[in-house]
């Protein structure tokens, strides 16, 4: 049996139905499933299945309507939408189909984002820019510290993306679709990037993907349709 102190995520019998002028439209039906600290597991399926709904919800980035998320011990649907942020920043790191960088901010100010959010000063704040700086050197950008996104290519922007997800040090990352505006041989660099730093740092992967390959990486694969867990089984 799993001990829950093993526990990172847990999602108990979790729906999402949103309001439309057609009436109700449930997005996401009775998904359950739970993770253990240092798991990978890729969200799978065709178009409009529930994957990117169900990762939101699993990062408390919106509230199912039904159901329960626990998230590093944190039950989220008691919490306000603050309360969830700072669980998040203290918790989790994000990796985005569309990089998600701020335009007028240099790619080192980019990673520095999340640590900023924390309040750091003096001596931490120093520490925070050496790691920074050491993540963007490690995914082979340390010559672009100062460069805009605008200058940098959607690989780069991507590397950067990863450098600001890694920073905080997350006990769980949550990619949608990382490698989704990326060419292959671009995708292959970022690909290994993401598993090379979830080795490295022990994270817990959760990642939305329609690339076999890089599912195929993940230790668990979770297959939806029609806004259903269909299989959950390892690779």
């Amino acid at each position: 049996m799993t001990s829950l102190a093993a526990l990172i995520l847990q999602v108990e019998n979790v729906s999402r139905t949103y309001p439309t002028t057609a009436g109700p439209l449930t997005v996401l039906q009775g998904a359950s499933f739970s993770l253990v600290a240092g798991e990978s597991l890729a969200l799978v399926g065709p178009s409009g299945s529930g994957k990117t709904t169900l990762l939101g919800l699993c990062a408390g980035l919106d509230q199912p309507s039904a159901g329960a998320v626990t998230l590093a011990g944190r039950a989220l649907g008691g919490l306000s939408e603050d309360e969830r942020a700072r669980v998040r920043n203290e918790t989790t790191g994000f990796v985005f189909q569309n990089f998600q960088l701020i335009p007028s901010l240099t790619a080192l100010e980019n990673v520095l984002v999340p640590l900023e959010l924390r309040g750091l000063r003096g001596a931490a704040a120093r520490a925070a820019e050496d790691k920074a700086r050491a993540l963007l050197a490690r995914v082979g950008l340390g010559g672009r510290l100062g460069h805009y996104p605008v200058q940098l290519s959607g690989g780069e922007q991507q590397r950067v993306a990863l450098a600001r997800a890694f920073v905080t040090e997350p006990r769980i990352l949550f990619c949608d679709e990382p490698t989704g505006n990326l060419d292959g041989a671009t995708a292959a660099v970022v690909t290994e990037l993401i598993f090379e730093l979830n080795r490295e740092k022990g994270t817990t992967l959760v990642l939305v993907t329609h690339d076999a390959e890089l599912a195929s990486r993940c230790g668990r694969v979770l297959r939806l349709r029609g806004g259903e867990i269909l299989a959950d089984g390892g690779n």
